[in-house]
């Protein structure tokens, strides 16, 4: 027992030593080994992983796709039709006939066709304009299913040469080319987009210099009264949504969308941002939506 003393103290010895180097190298790893953090953006209320917020809008955009027009009739009480009527007409889009080249349009976050349809009606009917052409850009395909649904409906525009339905994210473009197009619209579409900055610079990057940015966007309730009333308006509306079309979830996110969206000259900020010069906004309903533009110099 005595000869084997010494022994079994080197062992312990030798153990405790061991123990004591694997936890400083324990704790090495841990202070040295630094965890990625994960990008976050807002969906609504919600705060999402940035990377999953564009399968997110496309999810909500597949369900109310059939329903677009009903789901801007329950938002806006049906009054989005006269605010794009007024958006279409403040831009009087069309080739002058003194021009000799036609205007390259696109409209983005436009699956539907109804901006496109009526710019391209007005761009005839007011200045004689046949031969404009228009990009139809949404990153959701069953929006554009939906758009060329109507245009055959309509018996125009579909399978039409001048006009091209593209699945793309608003973003990125990159099947448009710098410095292309004439006139970029946007309506009701770019709170949505996961990087609203980015998806400036985009617009920035594919106009032509001379180029407009015109959009449409709820926005930023400037009256008391009007703003008690929208808030009210706001907590019932899911509710229809769920009636109607069988979607509540759909209609809270729309609803919240709006909440967090940047007010008028918060905006006109980020597109002045973007490279865009004359930068203005033009409130509609009190503010309930607005009309923002912007020209490439």
């Amino acid at each position: 027992m005595i000869r084997g003393l010494p022994a079994t103290r080197n062992v312990y010895r030798t153990l405790t030593n061991t123990s004591r180097v694997l936890n400083v190298e324990k704790s090495n790893v841990n202070n040295n080994v630094s965890i990625p953090s994960v990008s976050t953006t807002h969906f609504g209320s919600k705060t999402v992983p940035t990377a999953e917020k564009s399968k997110m809008v496309g999810h909500v955009f597949s369900s109310v796709a059939s329903k677009y027009d009903i789901m801007n009739d329950i938002m806006s009480l049906g009054i989005h039709r006269l605010w794009k009527s007024h958006f279409i007409n403040k831009l009087d889009p069309g080739k002058r006939p003194n021009s000799m080249e036609p205007l390259n349009f696109i409209d983005v976050a436009g699956g539907s066709g109804d901006i496109a349809f009526g710019i391209l009606d007005y761009a005839k009917a007011k200045h004689g304009d046949a031969v404009s052409t228009m990009d139809v850009v949404d990153i959701n395909p069953e929006m554009l299913k939906e758009g060329e649904k109507r245009a055959l409906d309509m018996g125009r525009y579909f399978k039409d040469p001048r006009v091209r339905y593209i699945i793309q994210n608003a973003e990125v473009l990159d099947k448009i080319e710098d410095n292309s197009k004439d006139v970029y619209t946007v309506s009701f579409g770019i709170r949505n987009f996961t990087d609203i900055q980015a998806g400036l610079n985009t617009a920035y990057r594919v106009l032509k210099p001379g180029g407009i940015f015109y959009c449409l966007e709820f926005s930023q309730i400037n009256n008391q009264v009007m703003d008690l009333l929208y808030q009210q308006w706001a907590k019932v509306l899911p509710v229809f949504g769920s009636i109607v079309a069988n979607d509540y979830d759909s209609y809270q996110y729309l609803v919240e969308s709006i909440e967090r969206f940047p007010n008028q000259e918060k905006f006109k900020s980020m597109i002045e941002k973007a490279g865009f010069q004359s930068a203005g906004y033009e409130s509609l309903t009190s503010g309930i939506c607005a009309i923002h533009w912007g020209i490439k110099a």
